[in-house]
């Protein structure tokens, strides 16, 4: 009896009374490889994208929580060319020639919230599709931070037209659960994307920050300006250039 407990002593507490000393160890470890599975798992899934109709957390959100969707996908080639070059000259009139992050406007933004300034939108569409598929709306420097690369990583492996199909069928297009360009052209128009015309593809364009405020179907004054602006920037002679050089498109 007395070796036995001479040799417990000399021993210590060994591994099961470390992991009795310290239950909860094993349950961070587990928590960490959760988190890491979490961010690696869209790197992982964007090359499968390259065809297919993925759909975007938000689309997702508002089912599980029984809220309306309507989505009908859109091959790009089906879509009226006056929408993607409406979108890229509202949205982001560097597209074609980024890497999925306009570094130029993300510093001016950068500026502007130094200065104290309302800060405007830096996002290129790519990010927004990084957001989109993978991420949460609203502004924060976590979401920011997780939207960067991945945006770098989906431009490395999609194709330029890729990603603009992409944007087009998971964009948040109406007030009540439109998303992409044909539920958006039905719901404001009363026809599919195919057929819209210059000014009503800028339409659209023009309530993409905030489809449920904004409106193409009885859009007001400020959203007319915007669409104006978004039709002369369509036919752009540096879009013009972009679209033709660019085999994508």
């Amino acid at each position: 009896m007395e070796m036995s407990s001479a040799a417990g002593l000399l021993s210590g507490p060994g591994p099961a009374g470390l992991n009795r000393k310290h239950p909860n160890l094993r349950i961070v470890r587990i928590l960490l490889l959760i988190l890491l599975v979490v961010l690696l798992l869209p790197y992982l899934v964007t090359p499968f994208y390259r065809t297919g109709h993925p759909v975007s957390a938000l689309m997702a959100w508002r089912w599980l929580k029984g809220a309306p969707v309507s989505r009908q996908w859109i091959d790009f080639r089906a879509i009226s060319a006056s929408l993607p070059r409406s979108v890229v000259g509202a949205e982001d009139a560097k597209f074609c020639s980024h890497r999925g992050v306009d570094w130029d406007a993300l510093r001016d933004v950068m500026d502007d919230a130094e200065e104290g300034e309302v800060t405007r939108g830096g996002s290129t569409i790519t990010q927004q599709v990084a957001k989109n598929l993978f991420l949460w709306p609203g502004r924060s420097v976590v979401r920011k931070a997780l939207e960067l690369p991945l945006a770098l990583w989906i431009d490395l492996v999609l194709p330029k037209q890729r990603i603009l199909e992409i944007y087009l069928n998971i964009a948040e297009l109406g007030p009540s659960g439109q998303f992409g360009a044909e539920a958006g052209a039905t719901y404001a128009f009363g026809h599919p994307a195919s057929t819209l015309a210059p000014r009503e593809a800028a339409l659209l364009a023009a309530i993409l920050p905030n489809p449920v405020r904004r409106s193409a179907r009885n859009p007001g004054p400020g959203v007319r300006r915007l669409a104006a602006t978004y039709m002369v920037r369509a036919q752009s002679s540096g879009l013009q250039r972009c679209w033709r050089e660019n085999r994508a498109f």
